[in-house]
């Protein structure tokens, strides 16, 4: 059997607590990305909210959910500015550390017109966040009623002893695996689901397939319920673990091979998102190990070029999506769809939240029924 959806997920607007990076964004597009002592001009500048954590509960904020923030900025004029942008969504930022002197975290993202490309160059916030900046009555009172915790990876420290007592308190943990950070396998290790960038698994595990590199995850962390490998405008691959040993007793399958006959099933005429699934049955991934459970293909919108202005932040989109696809007990079949649309949303617009959709969207409306 599958994970019951309906028992780990709970209603829209309960607590959500996401603890990482909330930042600000100094966004500039150019005709093309410059060469080393290249003078370029803008042709456009917008200052805007950004940070993982930040822009993933604010796409949950917009769905529908009320999230709380655990995170850290100076008491200068990016911090107000961070801050009142997400208290403006209805982020709860109490739990916000701010600080006397210092800088809050900002970057420096460069969108290339003509390639579609964004690049940032980020400086973290100063004196960065320590464990012993949040009192554990401040920790108890975060996590109080949460029913999921989410990490972006960042301020790996106080992640780690906020993700201890979620487990403790047996909360589902949410981690955003983008990079190898330092910490990450702390997190990694308190795990119920795992969301990471298309290049994650094959470096974290040294494996060159991405879907054995998945069973490799699924195996190293036993609690984790489902990972998911995000592949830009190639879509997503989900492996879903089964709760007990459904498929036990249909022979082995490779999930390399399995890969390729969900790719054959993909309706290439459709536009718009949509998954096709394997049914539960014994994946084997040789030379690693064998897991029982589903694998999950999605699709990404196909947006037109003219239509795409910036992916800053799209990957951000897809978690905030998931999180709100989670409390609302969609199925996978529903979730990756949902969240692939939400982040097709965030790339017509400029800067990480600008076009993150609010759940009456009728460009949603498909993807909720």
């Amino acid at each position: 059997m599958l994970y019951p959806w309906s028992v780990i997920a709970e209603l829209p607007g309960l607590e959500r607590v996401g603890c990482g990076m909330a930042a600000i964004d100094f966004v500039a597009t150019v005709d093309a990305f410059p060469k080393p002592d290249d003078k370029i001009r803008s042709k456009r500048l917008k200052v805007l909210g950004g940070g993982n954590a930040g822009n993933a509960l604010t796409c949950a904020a917009r769905l529908g959910l009320t999230p709380r923030l655990i995170s850290k900025v100076a008491d200068d004029t990016h911090g107000g500015y961070i801050l009142a942008e997400l208290e403006a969504d209805g982020i709860d930022i109490s739990n916000v550390v701010i600080c006397n002197g210092g800088t809050s975290t900002f970057s420096y993202v460069i969108v290339d017109n003509q390639m579609k490309t964004r690049t940032c160059i980020y400086t973290p916030v100063y004196p960065a966040m320590v464990p012993e900046d949040l009192p554990r009555s401040s920790l108890l009172s975060a996590l109080d009623e949460a029913k999921l915790v989410y990490f972006d990876g960042w301020l790996h420290r106080t992640a780690l002893v906020i993700a201890q007592q979620a487990a403790e308190m047996n909360i589902p943990i949410l981690i955003d695996a983008e990079t190898n950070k330092s910490g990450l396998n702390g997190l990694l290790d308190l795990a119920s689901y795992i969301i990471c960038s298309e290049k994650f698994p094959q470096e974290w595990t040294s494996i060159p397939s991405i879907t054995y590199a998945l069973v490799s995850i699924l195996l190293r962390f036993p609690h984790v319920r489902f990972a998911i490998a995000t592949l830009g405008e190639k879509g997503c691959i989900m492996l879903e673990r089964s709760i007990d040993d459904e498929g036990s007793d249909i022979d082995e399958t490779d999930v390399e091979n399995l890969l390729e006959s969900l790719k054959m099933r993909v309706d290439k005429d459709n536009v718009l998102p949509s998954c096709v699934s394997s049914e539960c049955m014994r994946l084997c991934a040789p030379g690693v190990g064998t897991i029982s459970g589903r694998l999950l293909l999605g699709t990404a919108e196909i947006i037109p070029s003219s239509e795409i202005v910036d992916t800053t932040g799209a990957g951000d989109a897809f978690i905030g999506a998931i999180l709100y696809a989670l409390c609302a007990e969609m199925p996978p079949e529903k979730m990756l769809p949902f969240a692939a649309q939400v982040a097709a949303l965030c790339c017509r617009a400029l800067g990480a939240r600008t076009g993150l959709p609010r759940r009456m969207d009728p460009r949603l409306a498909p993807f909720l029924q």
